[in-house]
């Protein structure tokens, strides 16, 4: 009598392995190439850190005076009438959560303090200003 061989059932897995290789490539990649937000060259401050649970809502005031706000992931160009009141809605849905002002640092500080007054009269009570840390030379 002849015997039966056993069938052997293996999963081939060298597939999964080189679609998961190139995919870790293309987001290695791709990852340094995202713009996310607005580019601004922040004072430094030897100021403490603010933990944060939530995505704050940041207004960024770029070198030539023009403000965008980013929250979440979106990031527009803003005047202050819209800025009042897209920060006003943000305000009412997240009363616990921030509201932080990113200024360039050739930005004149009237113009930062204007973000400061939108955001206060739209209701904001949490209200911090971004800086880069100090570098010990």
């Amino acid at each position: 009598m002849r015997r039966r061989r056993k069938t052997m059932a293996e999963i081939n897995v060298v597939p999964y392995i080189d679609v998961t290789l190139v995919l870790l490539i293309i987001f290695m990649i791709t990852t340094p190439l995202l713009n996310l937000g607005v580019e601004v060259d922040l004072p430094e401050s030897n100021a403490n850190t603010m933990n944060v649970d939530e995505k704050p809502a940041i207004i960024n005031i770029d070198a030539q005076g023009q403000m965008f706000l980013s929250i979440g992931d979106e990031t527009e160009q803003i005047d202050e009438q819209q800025l009042q009141k897209k920060l006003s809605i943000f305000v009412q849905a997240n009363k616990k959560v921030p509201i932080l002002i990113g200024a360039d640092r050739k930005v004149d500080y009237g113009r930062a303090y204007e973000a400061l007054v939108i955001a206060q009269k739209a209701g904001a009570t949490k209200v911090g200003l971004i800086s880069d840390p100090v570098e010990n030379k």
